[in-house]
């Protein structure tokens, strides 16, 4: 498997996120290794909040959570997932896949940092790829948010405006991430930020991630991850384990997705679940603070 890491010098500029970057070796599984990046905040023996983020965004996304977090007394873990942020970029868009990028993040977060009792928050690809954990390692949680996120079978089409950002990141000659990212946000994004989320990809040949993730999501019954992914509706659809919903009010592409989760997961049932206001498809950009409060109350409760 070839892969690039961006260079440590394309984030100098990176603003109002200077936490210590940890790196970790995980299975590549194609017969080596690969070096997948986190941040951390918050005391060391706190509750563990795992922070996943989404296409085409890094744990940068998580910035304005992080602190909220850490003054409730939880430790909060911000991976960026394989072909995102400092994690290694594999160059083959065959190198990935629906089970790999489940299976690195299982990974790294059981195998090698040992977590345990996890409270997972996911938005987007996190929540795709921390929904499928969540069902196969029950024994790892404690709970789960789930934030502008789901877990489609390809039973179902997906709406017209996601088949539209899909067209856009296959066809684009330069994939613009930091405009795709403000695309999906409803409050100003500053120029500094938006250059913050093209940092991780100095070029073209750095973009195998974003461009591919679209391509795994689900869209027919008979994809490769259709089988593992109702398998997983199942488990929750009985699973205790429990599972806070907090969307945002003006997403498009998973709106209708709320509802769903908090009907038929089990763990749902009588949680406080919550709408952020004036936040987009990135609600950790446009309300990352309210969403630290919230995962910090939800958190908390699981612990009391």
């Amino acid at each position: 498997m070839r892969v690039l890491t961006t260079p440590e010098e394309a984030f100098a500029d990176v603003v109002d996120f200077d936490y210590p970057v940890h790196r970790a070796e995980v299975p590549d599984q194609d017969g080596g290794t690969l070096t997948m990046a986190y941040v951390t905040a918050g005391p060391a023996d706190g509750p563990v909040a795992l922070l996943l983020h989404g296409e085409p965004s890094w744990s940068f996304l998580y910035r304005k959570a992080l602190p909220v977090l850490a003054e409730a007394g939880i430790r909060a873990v911000a991976p960026d997932l394989v072909g995102f942020g400092r994690s290694d970029k594999p160059v083959n868009r065959s190198d990935h896949s629906y089970a790999r990028h489940v299976e690195w993040v299982r990974s790294l977060v059981f195998d090698v940092l040992g977590l345990r009792e996890v409270t997972m928050v996911g938005q987007d690809w996190g929540g795709l790829i921390g929904l499928r954990l969540l069902a196969e390692n029950q024994d790892g949680f404690l709970g789960a948010v789930a934030a502008n996120t789901g877990m489609p079978t390809g039973d179902r089409d997906m709406p017209e405006v996601w088949w539209r950002f899909r067209r856009t990141v296959e066809q684009a000659e330069n994939l613009d991430v930091g405009r795709l990212v403000e695309s999906g946000c409803v409050r100003p994004v500053p120029p500094e930020v938006r250059a913050a989320y093209d940092a991780p990809f100095p070029d073209e040949s750095y973009k195998a991630g974003p461009r591919v993730m679209p391509t795994l999501v689900p869209t027919t019954p008979d994809d490769p991850a259709t089988e593992a992914n109702r398998a997983a509706w199942e488990v929750l659809s009985r699973s205790e384990i429990p599972l806070l919903t907090a969307f945002s009010d003006s997403d498009p592409i998973t709106g209708p997705i709320g509802p769903v989760l908090r009907r038929k997961v089990a763990g749902a049932s009588g949680q406080p679940h919550t709408t952020l206001e004036n936040a987009g498809h990135f609600l950790q950009e446009d309300a990352g603070t309210e969403l630290g409060r919230v995962v910090a109350e939800f958190v908390s409760r699981l612990c009391g």
